[in-house]
């Protein structure tokens, strides 16, 4: 289902609303069951290992991007050519790569390259490591009227491919994903199959994400035991130093030259009145202009409010640690994942 939503009275940013699920509800509605998970989709690397794969965008400052991908460890150099014609890359950036153990399992090289500064909506054609194929990516916007996708619990199924093509359909400038991407669970290579399930996408529009539950993956309480996150820190890297958080779980980022803020909060970050997070983000609101910025979309995993049974609860901790902040900031949006479900809520009809 696709469900679209537009302010009446500001029709210069519109979201569209991408349920991975095949079910819609509203509140009141009779109780939601969710549905068994649709077939999986597990995509194989059938490029020769030096190959880039798993290409992803993410936005860093006014006018950057980041380009993100793996190479098998032993190849691949951390440098991306680009330009504005196909096969002609008049500059090229360097960055750096990591990679990460879990258990057994051992990442391939992680690159992590920010490119720019890049010319508004516009279209740039790139190759990563100096080999393989090309890929083209385009701008977003640096004013309104901007189109932000929005779609969480991905995962990689055939409703994932679903969601994915209604994307694709609709000419976005930016995927917003308030978490559970690849739904690994602690299995590893499942985050490869994902990366390179989603490349045909992420490649070409950034993804914007948080965490959900399914990225929390932390190991037993035993020495030399991997920490939580440490496969979706390594692998998805978002701008939160240059929003001056300390914690790569929760950050902030500009859209459409500052006339959209966008907040994406940790659900499973600490968020009482003390944590870093609380300080962090009455800092980050605090310091919009809402005269320059009519637009201030916070996203988070857990739902504060909704009405399934088996999610009752979960995100309440959070409200109440958070949500006098939002109110104060006057923060237009919420938006969440988690339930799998579509439900809208307003604060006493406004």
């Amino acid at each position: 289902p696709l469900v679209e939503a537009m302010e009446p009275n500001r029709t210069t940013m519109r979201f569209v609303v991408l349920l991975v699920v095949g079910t819609l509800i509203v509140s009141g509605a009779a109780e939601y069951v969710r549905p068994p998970p649709g077939r999986a989709i597990l995509t194989e690397h059938d490029k020769p290992a030096s190959h880039p794969q798993q290409v992803h965008l993410s936005v860093v400052g006014a006018n950057h991007m980041r380009v993100s991908w793996i190479t098998d460890a032993k190849h691949g150099h951390s440098v991306v050519e680009y330009g504005r014609a196909s096969g002609n890359y008049t500059t090229s950036a360097t960055g750096e790569h990591t990679s990460y153990r879990y258990y057994l399992y051992s990442s391939g090289k992680i690159h992590h390259v920010t490119i720019g500064p890049l010319d508004p909506d516009t279209v740039y054609y790139y190759r990563c490591g100096t080999v393989g194929d090309e890929f083209t990516l385009k701008t977003p916007p640096a004013a309104l009227p901007i189109e932000l996708a929005l779609a969480g619990d991905l995962g990689q199924t055939e409703w994932t491919a679903s969601t994915l093509a209604h994307v694709s359909k609709n000419d976005y400038d930016m995927l917003l994903v308030p978490g559970d991407l690849a739904y690994a669970d602690t299995q590893q290579p499942l985050w490869d199959t994902f990366g390179r399930f989603v490349q045909e996408h992420a490649s070409r529009r950034p993804w914007m994400v948080t965490e959900g539950n399914h990225e929390v993956e932390a190991g037993m309480a035993l020495p030399g035991s991997p920490g939580p996150f440490v496969a979706y820190t390594a692998r998805w890297r978002m701008p939160h130093e240059e929003s001056g958080s300390t914690s790569a779980l929760y950050y902030s980022f500009d859209a459409a030259g500052g006339a959209v803020h966008v907040v994406m909060l940790g659900s499973y970050a600490a968020f009482n009145s003390t944590s870093e997070q609380y300080g962090w983000l009455a800092r980050d609101l605090a310091r919009v202009d809402r005269r320059a910025t009519p637009w201030l979309v916070v996203l988070l995993h857990a739902p504060w409010y909704n009405t399934n049974a088996a999610h009752a609860g979960e995100g309440e901790a959070m409200r109440k640690a958070m949500e006098r902040l939002l109110y104060e900031a006057r923060v237009d949006v919420v938006f969440s994942g988690h339930v799998h479900a579509y439900e809208r809520f307003v604060n006493k009809g406004l």
